[in-house]
């Protein structure tokens, strides 16, 4: 369904061979149900009962895709001479780093509003493949837009399709019928209401891939299809484009991206060769020059790849042989080099050298608090100028619970006029001690930049008893009172502070009593060390306490993380003896 981009030669006989040998493989492994039509093709099964199958019902409207396979080697790349990749797997597996950010983000992303769908970046990654080509190998600025318009050929219903035009050609620039739109070639209609801002800058735009990963993440998982099932994750991929060889060649590169990838710069990305021909019917054995052989869907199997009508005479190529590209606005023009000339980097991220630390060092923040200073990292060239419009990301590395507002663990920042990227603010976690937050610069390789910030415990210093009774008891009684006590840091109520209180000796002598009050421990055993946290409101209510036979005045010690100590002091004295009452003296008659 992708749009007619600039083509590479034709593979060789043996590999095209081997192509179909592996279409054929796959339509007899991985797709249940297929049937084939009286002319002996394939089609797809029927879909599952939540969808309908008209084109237009479909993300792409059944248009035109690229249906090169991916290479049967390993999908590691090796190094040949001169630095370049030395294997087809290696460079056919490699994403550029932008796209394989945005098909990252919106796994996150439906991981956490869609988490039963279980959707996997490489199913994201294998549709754009088989799409534009992972954004005409990663042919995007700095914000994730493609430069250029990747469009699909015209809706027209000659080989694909009838849509009329949806839009007033707002998406495609075509007002009488509707074209496929972006990295991840929506028909406008369905980008109006399946659209999304997977970027967070205000705008849904079908021609940026972290808006069209994202929008295409929900288009696939809006039936609640569990993904991790191979019937619901069919399913799913036919209602992006209702063809079993699309099912096949999807399912093809998934797999492969499974088996390993890794990240490449922008624009660096090699395009597929082959497109299919025509619509959901079709064969798609497309010849690598943009014709298509297929007969299907009312085309005349004669057409230009484009729109399935008689081919025109074939434009001049330009100087350098490379074929024509169809355009927004008509005319052809010869396709952006899929390689930027060494001598005029194609974005400000190749004249990136390294990162500078241009913000604080050593950050230190309580556990639950935010960090007052923010993280910011420089991106400069060799000589150490500035480099604005660079993507830079930044990762909480480790096992840790300290992240980024909002609970994120990544986030990619495009750094400013001065070549700075200044992190979101950074809450500290639970867990205690150093934390690493890395920077590293998207779609260049160059040496990171590690920041070092410190988590340290909850911590009270001051210590105050909410209630003024007298703490006294009787030997072997129960104290009437529960001490409680409030813990505050600066004024402030501090909060799952850890708290230990201690029956001690004396004051010169803070170690644990062995006699006189007492807590009970869970078998009901005297226990006179207890560790505790205050709650919410910085307030701590201490467990009953008891007394044993002994009298006398003892001390509990309550101190907490931070320094804060509070002595109180426990009395512990016989009831008072009560006189026994006398017979009054009656006085006899000789003294009356």
């Amino acid at each position: 369904m992708a749009a007619q981009f600039g083509l590479r030669l034709r593979k060789g006989a043996a590999t095209t061979a081997l192509a179909a040998a592996t279409v054929a493989a796959l339509a007899a492994s991985q797709a249940p149900g297929v049937t084939t039509d009286s002319a002996g093709r394939q089609t797809a099964g029927a879909p599952s009962p939540d969808m309908t199958t008209r084109a237009d019902d479909t993300a792409s409207g059944n248009s035109q895709y690229y249906t090169d396979l991916p290479p049967l080697d390993s999908p590691t790349p090796t190094t040949g001479p001169g630095g370049t990749s030395g294997t087809t797997g290696g460079s056919e597996s490699g994403i550029p780093a932008t796209v394989l950010d945005a098909y990252k983000k919106a796994e996150a992303s439906l991981r956490e509003s869609k988490p039963g769908c279980n959707l996997p970046w490489q199913l994201l990654a294998a549709i754009g493949k088989v799409e534009s080509g992972q954004a005409r190998g990663g042919r995007v600025d700095a914000e994730g837009t493609t430069i250029g318009k990747i469009l699909g050929p015209q809706l027209n219903g000659n080989g694909f399709a009838n849509i009329s035009d949806t839009d007033n050609g707002a998406y495609d620039g075509d007002s009488r019928h509707d074209r496929a739109v972006g990295p991840m070639q929506f028909i406008p209609s369905t980008w109006e209401w399946a659209a999304r801002d997977g970027n967070d800058d205000g705008a849904k735009d079908p021609n940026n891939i972290y808006d069209a990963a994202l929008a295409a993440g929900n288009y696939l998982c809006r039936f609640d299809w569990d993904l991790s099932n191979s019937a619901n994750l069919r399913s799913a991929i036919l209602s992006y484009n209702n063809s079993t060889e699309y099912y096949n060649t999807v399912m093809s590169w998934l797999e492969h991206y499974r088996k390993g990838t890794h990240e490449i710069p922008d624009g660096t990305g090699s395009l597929p060769e082959t497109p299919s021909g025509g619509n959901s019917t079709g064969t798609g054995t497309g010849t690598g020059t943009g014709n298509s052989n297929s007969n299907s869907g009312g085309g005349n199997g004669k057409g230009n790849g484009n729109d399935g009508s008689t081919p025109s005479p074939k434009p001049t190529p330009p100087k350098g042989n490379k074929p024509p590209t169809n355009e927004p606005g008509g005319g052809t023009t010869p396709p952006p080099p899929t390689t930027p000339p060494p001598s005029t980097p194609g974005t400000p991220t190749d004249t990136v050298h390294h990162l500078e630390n241009a913000g604080p060092s050593n950050l230190t923040a309580m556990a639950g608090d935010t960090f007052t200073g923010k993280l910011v990292a420089r991106t400069e060239t060799k000589a150490g100028k500035a480099v604005a419009k660079v993507r830079v990301r930044f990762s909480v590395i480790g096992d840790t619970d300290t992240a980024f507002a909002g609970g994120e663990k990544f986030a990619t920042i495009i750094t400013d006029s001065t070549g700075k990227a200044t992190a979101p603010a950074l809450v500290a976690g639970e867990k205690t001690g150093a934390v690493t937050i890395r920077a590293t610069v998207v779609g260049r390789s160059v040496a990171a930049l590690d920041h070092k910030v410190t988590v340290t415990a909850r911590q009270a210093d001051a210590l105050a008893r909410t209630g003024t009774t007298a703490l006294t008891c009787v030997p072997n009684g129960e104290f009437a009172e529960q001490v409680e006590v409030k813990a505050t840091y600066r004024g402030e109520i501090a909060d799952k502070v850890a708290v230990k209180a201690t029956l001690i000796k004396s004051l010169l002598d803070v170690t644990e009593n062995d006699k006189g009050p007492y807590f009970k421990g869970a078998d009901g055993k005297p226990v006179r060390t207890l560790a505790l946290e205050t709650d919410a409101g910085g307030l701590l209510k201490l467990p009953k306490l008891f007394s044993d036979d002994a009298t006398g005045t003892f001390l509990l010690r309550v101190e907490t993380e931070g320094g804060a100590t509070l002595t109180l002091e426990l009395k512990v004295e016989a009831p008072a003896e009560t006189a026994e009452p006398t017979e009054p003296v009656t006085p006899s008659p000789s003294e009356s």
